[in-house]
């Protein structure tokens, strides 16, 4: 009797604590319209409680991609050289809109982000900038992204996990204010996807702009169990959007994406791969900071040729072929430091972490190798050049010698 009585008790005593741990949750609820016919999307965010967030305080850059402003509540904006957008939500339930520019162009008159008539290839990022987010204790944001896509056009892509037509999940448990980020595409799209390991990999484009989806995929397949073997940690959903010209001839990764043109080679003619290279900027996440651009790039840089060469793709002719071209182009390279480093920068780097691998290979007896530096680097998530060398000697057990060097100073 005594023991139900207190089984009783805890189970009321739990019933009456529940509410003081657990969050409230709170939807919050991104409605996107595309407008082709002003090179704009209409964004809408919603709030199913707007007394549970005290302010969004929003980076709208230099101001002039966003515009036409409505919100409920209070709306402050600041103009300048780095514009801000404050919004207080007020009341029950509270909604910001405003309006931004797709097609960002370059000087060349190729373009970063773009939307023709018939398809829209864009960030995410772009769509709802970066914002400091005071919200009630508490509280939980639930989020959510619906496009509203013009009449005609077939779909939409995004890298995060689909919940209904034309609606995704946002979750970023690394962040507080959950925005969708990453490559996103929409229109009339052709597409080809694939599970590998763990993650669902979408190869998407527009129709008629000669992206090889299949290449796309093979080439993945074919380097998988490397980047399973180096990386800990593998996204649930891969996105890898291409498209022509006037779009910008290069490749960029973002959150769980990956942008390249179509025209670019899948692996070049030295050997390395511009999607790998993307691939492993994805994968590894590393940020760097004073005036380290050469770790997140050098890293990218040496794993788009170490892992294609593990997986069997490239000979050992090809790959001396491609050391001395790295030595070549690196020739006058005096300092690797910098915020955002050269090509001939870039080489020197490779050649360094290429030095490293085989200076901790021989000093551990193979036990270990740059592998463990970069996973010890996605784990501390931005690093400096002075907590690289830190991390390095802790992998190798002693000073390097292969770091010592003014090239780090």
């Amino acid at each position: 009797m005594a023991v139900g009585l207190r089984r009783a008790l805890g189970v009321g005593l739990l019933a009456l604590s529940a509410p003081v741990w657990a969050a409230k949750k709170v939807d919050l609820d991104y409605h996107v319209r595309l407008l082709p016919q002003s090179d704009q999307a209409e964004v809408r965010l919603t709030l199913a409680k707007g007394e549970a967030v005290r302010s969004l305080d929003f980076d709208l850059g230099d101001g002039s991609h966003y515009s036409d402003f409505k919100a409920d509540g209070q709306w402050q904006l600041t103009p300048g050289k780095r514009a801000r957008g404050l919004w207080r939500p007020m009341g029950d339930k509270a909604s910001l809109t405003y309006r931004v520019s797709v097609s960002h162009g370059r000087k060349s008159g190729s373009f970063d982000t773009r939307m023709t008539p018939s398809w829209a290839l864009l960030r995410g990022d772009d769509l709802v900038p970066p914002a400091r987010l005071d919200q009630q204790d508490g509280v939980e944001l639930v989020s959510r992204l619906q496009f509203e896509l013009p009449n005609g056009w077939k779909s939409v892509e995004t890298a995060w996990p689909r919940i209904g037509k034309n609606t995704f999940r946002i979750d970023n448990p690394s962040r507080l204010f959950d925005r969708p980020t990453g490559w996103m595409l929409a229109g009339h799209l052709g597409s080809r996807r694939t599970r590998l390991g763990e993650t669902e990999v979408t190869v998407a484009s527009p129709q008629g702009q000669g992206m090889r989806r299949m290449d796309v995929l093979t080439l993945l397949t074919f380097v998988w169990p490397q980047v399973q073997a180096v990386y800990p940690r593998h996204p649930k959903k891969l996105l890898i959007v291409g498209a022509n010209d006037p779009m910008w001839r290069g490749s960029l990764g973002a959150h769980e994406s990956i942008y390249l043109n179509t025209r670019l080679p899948l692996v070049s003619e030295s050997g390395s791969s511009a999607l790998v290279r993307e691939l492993a900027q994805v994968f590894g996440r590393i940020n760097d900071e004073q005036r380290s651009d050469w770790i997140s790039e050098g890293f990218a840089e040496y794993y788009a040729i170490e892992l294609v060469r593990r997986a069997g793709g490239m000979s050992d002719e090809r790959y001396q072929a491609l050391q001395a071209k790295l030595t070549r182009d690196s020739q006058k390279v005096t300092t690797l430091r910098g915020e955002q480093i050269s090509p001939a920068q870039l080489s020197k780097a490779v050649i360094v972490l290429q030095e490293l691998d085989r200076e901790i290979r021989l000093k551990t007896r193979n036990k270990r190798s740059l592998d463990d530096v970069l996973r010890g680097a996605m784990h501390l998530g931005t690093v400096s050049t002075k907590e690289f060398v830190q991390l390095a000697e802790s992998v190798l057990g002693e000073s390097s010698k292969v770091l010592d060097t003014a090239l780090l100073q």
